[in-house]
């Protein structure tokens, strides 16, 4: 197709094309860009991981060099979190603690990919739109007796390119949408199955606080002292 009948064609459209090519873009844009933040991620958590394995003890001080190498990363956010609260709080806060880190990551993994799922509705319809258009122009051509009906097919043939363009940023949208949602779900299962293994890790030598009271109210000097405070 030259450059003339290209441009014949983006006029029948309304400018139509030219919203489609932009938007095709803006999709590419967006698949380049979670491509490489997710690829990232992923290897970056599954690395944490592995190291996670070869711990032998964990404290505040090795957790923050550990962040510092994973630093940028979701994983990174993780483990500090973990670090500032290691050996200062019990299962229940380290853990709600770790959810609420993982939580805030959520958005930045997931960023962008409302633009996909945009593109994929938005693409087939402004390219139907067009070709509409474009036959609107075609069918005019029959109000003019001299011209010939084989001008009126040509037309319509030129209005299809805005459909079939429309389909083509749908469907590469929704290839890349679906494979990007995939690794968004692997990646949050890879920062919950970290912070279950930091909680397990860091309080497998911590008695839990509830657990500790009730022991020290059933004893003698737990049942006299809660008689005095009753006393009092």
């Amino acid at each position: 197709m030259s450059m003339d009948t290209l441009l014949r064609v983006t006029q029948h459209s309304g400018g139509v094309l030219y919203v489609i090519a932009v938007l095709l873009f803006v999709s590419l844009t967006v698949i380049i860009e979670r491509v490489w933040f997710l690829l990232r991620a992923t290897r970056d958590a599954h690395a944490a991981l592995v190291e996670l394995d070869q711990y032998k003890a964990l404290n505040a001080s090795a957790l923050a060099v550990w962040a510092q190498r994973h630093d940028g990363l979701p994983t990174g956010k993780v483990i500090a979190t973990a670090g500032r609260i290691a050996g200062r709080a019990d299962r229940d806060t380290l853990a709600a603690s770790l959810e609420e880190a993982v939580m805030r990551e959520a958005p930045r993994i997931d960023r962008f990919l409302w633009v996909l799922d945009t593109a994929v509705t938005l693409a087939p319809l402004l390219g139907l739109f067009g070709t509409i258009i474009g036959m609107f122009d075609a069918f005019q051509v029959l109000s003019n007796p001299g011209n010939a009906p084989t001008q009126v097919t040509g037309g319509v043939a030129e209005a299809l390119i805005s459909t079939a363009s429309g389909l083509f940023v749908a469907m590469l949208g929704l290839v890349f949408f679906n494979g990007l949602h995939s690794r968004v779900r692997l990646v949050v299962h890879q920062l919950d199955t970290l912070k279950a293994a930091l909680v397990n890790r860091l309080t497998s030598d911590i008695p839990d606080v509830h657990v500790a009271r009730d022991a020290e109210a059933k004893t003698p000097q737990g049942v006299i002292g809660s008689l005095a405070r009753r006393g009092a």
